[in-house]
């Protein structure tokens, strides 16, 4: 008995080692990659449509920020989350990131120099939103044109700090009349309208400027239209500048410096200035929209896919549907959203995380994404691998001298991260053989689109990004830019692209490098 009682239990012994090192084994085996394809063919061009004929239809009434429409928009947005059964980027489970915003009107200012009053519009135009403000100052600082640069500054062994500074457009030339900065014919960006606006500013504001009193007669007359009235521009709230930033005319210019057109060297100038600012606005709320996927083995990591959900609204009785400007975008964010839930259901979610962030107020300034990372980032912006933004990916732009449809602008995907580019080509190589343009990626583009959409608030923080864009049309801020204009078959090719981008960053080893951070 005794033999037998002990060869059942050495069998046994036997089979349950057996079982558990075969269980072991099995546990061990490495799961064979997810085909993304599955899920990326769930992004069809039917439900596309079908969600984009609600999202850009006239109930929307063109989602102004902060109106009726742009509250629709977001529950709209909530709600796919909620049915997908995505939960929300916030940790209280709200989907809506507040983003205080205020309705500027013209601040009313007073300013006099020398005891002699000037005349707001007429002589010196407020052309950025500041914090209520009593100045008065015996003297100034002439930075000529404002440049602080490597190969040029203005500001060498010059102390602005608490002071007035007056500053001149353009830039230096050479004797032979080539220019200091670029060593080249070509201007630089200090020259540049898109870029010297806020780059001269900057620089007078970060060495500690009180005011920056600026002479630029080539767009002054613009600026009056466009910053001197009531026009509904917006601003974050509580975010005034406490550097006053004003355009002067020629008089009020050659008053303060007589030879303003052609001096350029600095100098500290005697003049008895008093400025009077008083902000006038009106606070008003809107939201952004966050959810997420959390990563399965790096969920402390996070790719953000981002578009805008507003749009023009309603002016003199036509609504701006903006289908494609931003509607477009706005569907494949959901889309994308949708098919990585799907995956992460059957067991094949990204190993990273997935932020799906829709943001308000694109059109009046990037300010949703603004808050999103200069105020509350839901997630910290070290921990964020990637910003693929969409904003306007369903038609084509009529100008582009290729003619082929299946294209797509790519703009700034090298401009932080060679990887990310190399990674972006690569996918778009194997999956979908889009022709990917960089037409507008080139650093003199006139347009300046690099600063115009909501992945420059992530770029400036150097976080790598793609935004994906068609280029403009005829429709381009018009009330013609409806659904029933959208290249839907594009749009799902489009759309699938910025999938597989995403899943190839969520899913592979290391996070991506960015090797060409900017200070």
């Amino acid at each position: 008995m005794k033999k037998i009682f002990y060869f059942f239990s050495l069998s046994a012994l036997i089979v349950a080692c057996s079982t558990s090192k075969s269980n072991t084994s099995t546990n061990n085996i490495n799961k064979v990659p997810a085909n993304p394809t599955t899920y990326a063919e769930t992004i069809t061009a039917e439900n596309l449509k079908k969600e984009l004929y609600i999202y850009a239809g006239d109930e929307f009434k063109g989602r102004e920020t902060g109106e009726e429409g742009q509250k629709m928009a977001v529950e709209f947005i909530k709600q796919h989350y909620i049915e997908s059964g995505i939960p929300a980027a916030k940790s209280d489970g709200n989907y809506f990131q507040d983003v205080p915003l205020e309705i500027m009107s013209a601040p009313e200012v007073m300013l006099t120099v020398n005891n002699k009053a000037y005349k707001n519009l007429d002589d010196f135009v407020s052309i950025s939103s500041s914090k209520n403000t009593n100045l008065s100052t015996s003297e100034f600082v002439y930075a000529g044109f404002g440049i602080d640069d490597d190969n040029y500054s203005n500001y060498k062994n010059l102390d602005v700090k608490d002071k007035v500074v007056v500053i001149r457009s353009g830039e230096p030339k050479n004797n032979d009349g080539s220019y200091i900065i670029s060593g080249t014919n070509e201007s630089s960006k200090w020259s540049n309208m898109r870029q010297s606006f806020a780059l001269k500013k900057e620089v007078a504001q970060n060495k500690g400027a009180k005011a920056l009193l600026y002479y630029y007669p080539e767009v002054y007359a613009m600026a009056v239209n466009r910053f001197g009235r009531s026009s509904g521009r917006m601003s974050l709230a509580n975010g005034g500048d406490d550097m006053l930033y004003m355009l002067i005319n020629l008089d009020l210019a050659k008053t303060l410096v007589k030879d303003i057109e052609t001096k350029e060297e600095a100098s500290t100038l005697k003049a008895n200035i008093k400025i009077d600012y008083k902000n006038n606005s009106e606070k008003i709320n809107s939201e952004n929209v966050a959810a997420i996927i959390k990563g399965s083995e790096k969920p402390n990591e996070y790719i953000i896919i981002s578009a805008h959900l507003d749009h023009e609204g309603v002016k003199n009785g036509e609504i701006y549907n903006g289908a494609d400007d931003d509607g477009s975008g706005t569907v494949a964010v959901i889309e994308i959203a949708k098919a990585f839930a799907k995956a992460k259901k059957e067991g094949n979610g990204p190993k990273r995380s997935i932020v799906f962030l829709n943001v308000t107020a694109e059109e009046k300034g990037l300010l949703g994404s603004r808050h999103y990372t200069d105020n509350d980032p839901i997630f910290p912006l070290a921990n964020t691998v990637a910003n693929l933004n969409i904003d306007m990916i369903g038609r084509t732009d009529p100008n582009r001298e290729k003619k082929n449809r299946n294209y797509l602008y790519l703009i700034g995907s090298d401009r932080l991260s060679t990887e990310l580019h190399n990674i972006s080509e690569a996918v778009n190589t194997k999956y979908m053989n889009i022709d990917l343009d960089y037409k507008f990626n080139e650093e003199n583009d006139p347009n300046r689109y690099y600063f115009r959409s909501d992945h420059y608030n992530f770029a400036k923080n150097n976080i790598p990004v793609i935004f994906y864009f068609n280029g403009t049309h005829e429709d381009y801020h018009k009330p013609g830019d409806t659904p029933d204009k959208i290249q839907y078959d594009l749009l799902e090719n489009r759309t699938r692209l910025i999938f597989y981008t995403a899943w190839e960053l969520a899913n592979r080893e290391a996070r991506i490098t960015v090797d060409k951070a900017t200070e």
